[in-house]
């Protein structure tokens, strides 16, 4: 895995939007230069600041996609939300060659540092954006750690990253993605549409005496009831490292 240099004092920087790109009819991928960005760990996030010609700003989290790659760019994926004034703006305004203000990366707990242990990732819904950053890490260094994904959408339609899981579930040995539909499923999928459950994780997760490193993503309640399934399948707690988001825009 590339190595990151994690400032010890953040501060703010001017990024401009290099590439835009939809991952689904409402999350799209900006890819961003930054000038002098130290580089970033797989999981960490950076706070995005946008400020108006009155002055009015505003601040939100993003979680990084991207594994970083020394003079690369920085990849954010921004799912819209309903009544979001940025995410609103960074999905369906902001162009390539326009600016934005970022900090960071932010975060040292909820990373991947490319331990050899098994790896769990579980996702609800964009939950899957900090995990794919691992996925992509694991893949960039062509790591041998198993890796399982287990992903919950509500349909095909929302799955971020859809045709990059599936390549890279054929290019990258060890890496298994299973995914979970709430509302609709494709055609001939062999299970009615459902939450992830016990028998879920059971069945795609790893037996807790593999000792996986586990990582949960996703809104507050979805990310609440995945961990207590993995407790309850006995999974020590300490080894589950959640990140949660609520309905912030």
């Amino acid at each position: 895995m590339a190595r990151a240099a994690v400032p010890g004092r953040l501060i703010w920087r001017v990024a401009t939007v290099a590439e835009a790109r939809w991952e689904t009819p409402s999350a799209r991928t900006l890819v961003l230069d930054i000038p002098q960005w130290p580089g970033h760990l797989p999981g960490q996030h950076v706070d995005v600041r946008l400020t108006a010609p009155d002055g009015y700003s505003a601040q939100r989290s993003y979680s990084i996609a991207s594994a970083w790659r020394d003079g690369g760019r920085v990849e954010l994926t921004v799912q819209r939300v309903a009544d979001g004034e940025v995410s609103s703006y960074l999905t369906d305004v902001l162009e390539p060659g326009q600016q934005l203000e970022l900090r960071g990366p932010v975060g040292g707990w909820f990373v991947w540092r490319g331990t050899p242990a098994p790896v769990l990732l579980v996702a609800g819904g964009s939950g899957v954006v900090p995990l794919m950053a691992m996925i992509r890490a694991r893949g960039d260094a062509r790591g041998r750690q198993p890796f399982r994904l287990v992903h919950s959408v509500r349909t095909p339609q929302d799955t971020l990253y859809a045709a990059e899981l599936a390549r890279r579930v054929r290019d990258d040995p060890g890496l298994d993605v299973h995914i979970a539909y709430t509302r609709k499923t494709p055609d001939d999928w062999p299970q009615p549409p459902g939450r992830i459950g016990v028998a879920t994780l059971n069945t795609h997760g790893w037996p807790p005496d593999f000792a996986p490193d586990v990582f949960v993503c996703g809104p507050t309640s979805f990310v609440e009831a995945a961990a207590d399934i993995l407790v309850a399948l006995g999974h020590d707690a300490s080894t589950i490292r959640t990140e949660r988001f609520g309905g912030t825009a």
